[in-house]
């Protein structure tokens, strides 16, 4: 009688060992798919933000070189002005010379 009292404790500790195991399996995937989850979510927050910046960076950069190109136009506008001005003057110069 022992002896079956030993072998059903046996058993019942071998099951309920099998019972846990899996139980406490299941909850690691659980935890390791939540986790995972977690890590994609912010990666995915992450990327969005360095691409707003990327963005924000180009719209920077147009805007820089639209001004650019705006003064570059502007300074070949006042050299040409100082080009026919220095024209004038040599004319002027030239008459003074002249008298």
């Amino acid at each position: 009688m022992e002896v079956n009292v030993l072998v059903a404790i046996s058993v019942a500790g071998t099951l309920s060992g099998i019972v846990f195991s899996y139980i406490g399996y299941r909850n690691g995937v659980k935890k390791e798919s939540s986790d995972a989850g977690k890590n994609s979510g912010t990666l995915i927050s992450d990327v969005g933000y360095i691409k707003a910046g990327v963005d924000d960076l180009k719209r920077k950069q147009e805007t820089s070189e639209e001004r650019h190109f705006a003064l570059a136009e502007r300074v070949k506008g006042v050299e040409e002005s100082a080009k026919s001005a220095h024209k004038r003057i040599d004319g002027l110069e030239a008459k003074e010379h002249v008298i």
